[in-house]
């Protein structure tokens, strides 16, 4: 395996501290050739790292908010190849901001997995989180993002086993994702003690940041997850701000109510520094 990738591993160490600040948003949603502009205004807002969302027609690890985002960029007939066409004209401006693409597995193998990693790279991909990709089965394909520059991310959940944790520490780069609930992306209220009783375990094993999603829906719940974890991950939210943004008003109005909203979750996170 390489070294980390350079944009995600400079953009941690230049936190002090702090909290990374993650968006998630769909490529595609709500228009294709809008999602570029939804990325240099979330990069303004105060995101860390862009989370892109690769649409999927059967997002077993996603609730109905991102399901319905990615049906909508689908119908708009986006793909993996669109997506990374998205990437490559955000690095025509944006060379700083590190870009995760999050998604499944079935586009990644009909592209070809050593395409995939070939053409990531290309576009300027920074790291790439496969849910259906279980550590224990994608050594390889962990090998062939690291040789092409790309961080291979995982996730673990609460019912993560320790030899769980252990392989996801032994090939994850860049960042490790703990999804904080049970479930799918949107459900269920945080429980921000179990989340740092549950990091604790983790960085037992893990050396590389760890960050939180699911569950984190306002300023509030992001700056009490923010003491414990490197990251703060929000996507439900977010996504239902653009959607509800652009059927009242249009996209041009999504990108500013979704750069408002992020802003404001930045602020509260901005003077919070983890502890332990």
């Amino acid at each position: 395996m390489t070294v980390s990738n350079a944009r995600l591993a400079a953009r941690f160490a230049s936190l002090g501290g702090r909290a990374a600040l993650i968006p998630y948003v769909t490529a595609g949603d709500p228009l294709v050739a809008s999602t570029p502009a939804l990325m240099h205004a979330l990069a303004a807002a105060g995101a860390d790292v862009i989370e892109l969302g690769v649409p999927f027609s059967d997002p077993m690890a996603d609730g109905p908010v991102i399901q319905q985002a990615g049906e909508r960029a689908i119908a708009a007939g986006v793909g993996l190849g669109s997506v990374l066409d998205i990437v490559a004209e955000f690095r025509r401006q944006d060379t700083e901001t590190p870009v995760v693409l999050m998604g499944y597995a079935n586009p990644v193998e009909c592209m070809g997995q050593e395409a995939f990693a070939r053409r990531a790279a290309e576009a300027g991909v920074d790291g790439v989180l496969v849910v259906d990709y279980t550590p224990e089965e994608s050594a390889g394909f962990a090998a062939l993002l690291g040789q092409a520059g790309l961080d291979p991310i995982y996730l673990l959940a609460p019912t993560s086993a320790e030899s769980r944790i252990r392989e996801v520490a032994r090939l994850a780069r860049g960042y490790v994702y703990y999804v904080s609930l049970k479930g799918v992306t949107g459900a269920g209220n945080l429980d921000t003690d179990e989340v740092a009783r549950r990091l604790t375990d983790i960085r037992r094993h893990v050396r590389i940041p760890v960050g939180v999603g699911f569950g984190i829906r306002d300023a509030d719940s992001a700056a009490r997850v923010a003491r414990h974890a490197d990251a703060v991950v929000i996507g439900s939210r977010l996504i239902q701000i653009i959607e509800e943004a652009s059927l009242s008003d249009g996209p041009q109005a999504a990108i500013g109510a979704a750069a408002q909203w992020l802003a404001q979750v930045r602020q509260a996170i901005e003077p919070i520094r983890k502890q332990g």
